[in-house]
């Protein structure tokens, strides 16, 4: 009795006339050292050959899974074989469980699992075992393991990010755990006491004070490190409760001062004097001038796509929208009309600037040049100042808040928003009065 394609490998015997059909098949060569048999019989608990052609596929993988799982487990890898274990009680159809949980089922729940282990001889096997019975012993997970389930658990908060983007995402939470590592060793986490917390707190304490980082700085390290560390206890339900609280450093309540905005007659006279920024590429000048009449930041100007750049409308404008990469949120998906020196750089390079697409470069390469070249107006003045100073401009030719928000990609301070706010030519008008 024949399974069409399965019919050559598998084939269906009954135990006495009429009696209960069984699968029969020989084991392959790549599982004989976790199955001793050559041949197994597997009751389909069924007379029906109908229901036994549709369940014997369904068993056959089942027992392949099991199989598989018993290849993987015969390792010393403790990760791995405890994966194994769990994968194995599946197949087998049994509910993973610890030891001590096991020995608490109810008395045909667990001589049901010891049966289950039982080879023929009498003896356990050693994997099933492991399986069943709660052998297994779940691996303790360490800070840097911790680090590599969290890319896997946080998967989706990069969900639409380019490559580089995922990298910028990524690189504070490696030198995160990095820090932490370095203070108090790369621990089972369940150990972390509220010692260690206080040890790297202080590690960042000292470097505040004797290398003017940041309090900022340090709160970030610390928030990556707990995050982490959180949403692998939550994914993996160990019950661990961590010593995090009380642990960030007072921040400056205006940080902002880190890149401050140039003034008019800076950006006038420094910046935008005839061959200033010559000794720019020419990608990188043009970005300078597109950010400002446009206040965008570097990198949405960079990451623009050609189709996102429609010099030939009415009203010559671009769009920021979330393609090719993530918009910083969601007020930050934007149309920004195009005026003056704005204009004039975008269109000779009207399909974007490619050399620092998704790329995060353009802003060291500008301000590196400026910072060379004196045209930074203080010590703490970046390429970002020309947002700020954007802003200021608005502000002082009274735009309506709604329109500024709109332009900046700001977010309406917990308001709802109505309406489209301000024309694309309305808009137009207001920027052409502050334009340079």
């Amino acid at each position: 009795m024949g399974l069409g394609e399965m019919g050559k490998q598998i084939k269906l015997k009954r135990r006495g006339k009429g009696g209960i059909l069984y699968m029969v098949r020989h084991v392959p060569i790549r599982y004989r050292v976790v199955e001793t048999r050559a041949e197994i019989w597997v009751n389909l608990n069924t007379d029906s050959e109908t229901s036994a052609q549709q369940k014997a596929p369904g068993v056959w993988d089942k027992l392949i899974a099991a199989w598989e799982a018993k290849l993987d487990g015969d390792t010393t890898d403790a990760e791995k074989a405890f994966a194994s274990a769990q994968a194995l009680a599946k197949a087998r159809n049994y509910r993973w469980l610890p030891a001590h949980e096991v020995a608490k089922l109810l008395r045909h729940e667990f001589l049901d699992r010891v049966e289950a282990v039982t080879k023929p001889n009498g003896e356990p096997d050693r994997l099933e075992a492991m399986a069943l019975l709660g052998g297994a012993k779940e691996p303790a997970i360490n800070v840097s393991r911790a680090l590599e389930l969290y890319w896997e658990y946080a998967a989706e908060k990069t969900r639409g990010m380019s490559e580089d983007q995922v990298r910028r995402w990524k690189n504070p939470r490696i030198k995160a755990i990095k820090n932490f590592i370095a203070v108090v060793g790369n621990k089972p986490i369940a150990e972390i006491t509220r010692d260690h917390m206080l040890d790297f707190r202080d590690w960042w304490n000292k470097r505040i004070e004797k290398e003017d980082m940041s309090p900022g700085s340090a709160n970030k390290d610390i928030g990556f490190v707990e995050n982490t560390l959180r949403l692998v206890e939550e994914k993996k339900r160990l019950g661990i409760v961590f010593p995090f609280g009380r642990l960030t450093f007072k921040e400056d309540d205006d940080d902002d001062t880190k890149r401050p905005p140039f003034s008019e007659s800076w950006i006038k006279d420094k910046i935008l004097a005839p061959g200033a920024l010559d000794g720019l590429n020419d990608e990188a000048r043009a970005v300078v001038h597109v950010m400002v009449n446009t206040g965008a930041r570097p990198s949405e100007i960079v990451g623009l796509l050609p189709h996102h750049i429609r010099l030939d409308h009415n009203v010559p404008h671009f769009e920021i929208k979330a393609e090719g990469k993530k918009t910083k949120n969601k007020p930050s998906k934007r149309i920004i009309p195009l005026v003056g020196i704005s204009l004039e750089a975008l269109r000779k390079f009207p399909e974007g600037f490619p050399t620092y697409r998704f790329k995060d470069k353009i802003s060291d390469t500008v301000n590196k040049f400026l910072r060379e070249n004196g045209l930074l107006e203080t010590e703490e003045h970046t390429l970002y100042g020309l947002r700020h100073s954007f802003e200021d401009r608005l502000l002082a030719s009274k735009v309506d808040e709604r329109i500024r928000r709109d332009l900046m990609g700001h977010s309406l301070g917990g308001r709802q928003r109505y309406g489209d706010g301000g024309t694309l030519e309305h808009v137009a008008e207001l920027l052409a009065t502050i334009a340079y």
